[in-house]
């Protein structure tokens, strides 16, 4: 078996620059400009921490042809040109006055002007990340008009390559051996926090680079808030714990969650944790290249039906996953996307099946060229008693 490396070839960069400039004769732009941390990263491999800071803003431009170009804050020219990217424009950044505006216009302004149309991804799932007023001044700069490319560039990120697909099934693999940890620490007494910690803590010393998302609920005999957790909530005896997590490897994410019960459990609570672990047996037999999104949303929620779900007011039942926690589609009742070979989904059925008790499972899969692989090691098909 071949060792996992961190990064990508070159040529995996050259065919995601090439796939884009495809589309982008399709839609007839002459560039398109991008300013998120997972755009960049998609188009250059440029991997860094200091995207938590939000004062500097960062551009690369992919033109028509050729390879893409980095409009950057000086601090980061060196990272940058350890990348696969040649032409690297820096300036002093902060600087409120022009923050690397002029520069980014200068550079679109050079480019040939075929169409006079520039790709930026305004709408679905996107946003800028640079000031409003930046945004409308570059517009200004610019003798071209602006068109939304979100959807195309979702549409490109969806296909993950088998070195992508590996980062995921890598996580994934740290993240179950996190999971599996939790029966031999976690007892009554203890806190959400103090569990999801020592969770956190196995993962990384797994392998996992950081545990940026690890939620929690709890409550007797059931959960319904999950968001806000973890909280400083001592577990008793007869309480049921969720924990839902989203670890990274290489800049890949995992997403998925487990339940348990401490003590006992009622048989309505076990009911439902079974037909959430059902759910995702349908979920994933509907995976195929081919369908759709809705059609995985279907299988799961009718089996959650037929066992007496209350309602959902999730709004879906899974998503896309990768180099974020979240990504395009989603498994609803008309998102309706076909699913393709390459396509990394996760399978999150979430049912009401009683007042303030709502029951949540979730995996990760990978569409294949004849169905689905599971990315995760399954949760048990009954709910685990923590004595």
């Amino acid at each position: 078996m071949n060792k996992l490396t961190r990064g990508f070839t070159q040529k995996e960069f050259e065919t995601r620059t090439e796939n884009a400039q495809k589309m982008m004769h399709k839609r007839k732009l002459d560039a398109m400009i991008f300013t998120t941390e997972p755009n960049v990263r998609y188009f250059t491999g440029f991997l860094s921490q200091f995207w938590r800071s939000p004062t500097r803003p960062w551009f690369v431009v992919v033109p028509a042809a050729g390879k893409p170009i980095a409009i950057i804050p000086k601090i980061g020219a060196t990272g940058m040109a350890e990348t696969w990217i040649e032409d690297i424009y820096t300036w002093a950044s902060p600087q409120p006055e022009d923050d690397g505006i002029s520069l980014l216009a200068n550079t679109l302004n050079t480019l040939p002007r075929k169409h006079g149309r520039i790709g930026a991804t305004l709408g679905i799932e996107s946003h800028l990340r640079m000031p409003i007023n930046n945004y409308a001044l570059l517009t200004s700069m610019i003798s071209s008009d602006f068109v939304d490319v979100s959807l195309d560039v979702h549409t490109l990120r969806q296909i993950k390559s088998e070195a992508e697909i590996a980062k995921t099934r890598e996580i994934c693999r740290i993240t179950n051996a996190g999971f599996d940890k939790i029966p031999t620490y976690a007892k009554v007494g203890m806190t959400e926090r103090e569990i999801c910690k020592q969770f956190s803590i196995d993962m990384m010393r797994e392998g996992a680079d950081e545990t940026p998302f690890v939620i929690a609920g709890s409550g007797p005999d059931g959960y319904y808030e999950i968001l806000m957790g973890p909280t400083d909530r001592v577990i008793d005896s007869g309480d049921v714990l969720l924990i839902d997590t989203g670890a990274v490897w290489d800049g890949y994410f995992s997403d998925f969650d487990r339940n348990w019960a401490f003590g006992r459990a009622s048989e309505q609570t076990k009911a439902a944790y079974r037909a959430t672990y059902e759910a995702t047996t349908k979920g994933f037999e509907a995976a195929r290249p081919g369908a759709t999104t809705t059609d995985i949303y279907n299988a799961m929620w009718n089996v959650l039906e037929a066992n007496g779900a209350l309602g959902s007011d999730i709004g879906r039942l899974g998503h896309g996953l990768g180099m974020e926690l979240t990504e395009r589609p989603s498994h609803t009742a008309t998102d309706n996307t076909v699913l393709l070979p390459g396509m990394v989904l996760t399978l999150e059925p979430g049912m009401t099946y009683a007042l303030d008790k709502m029951m949540l499972h979730e995996e990760n899969i990978v569409i294949t060229e004849d169905g689905a692989e599971w990315l995760t090691e399954r949760a048990e098909p009954e709910l685990i008693i923590i004595d």
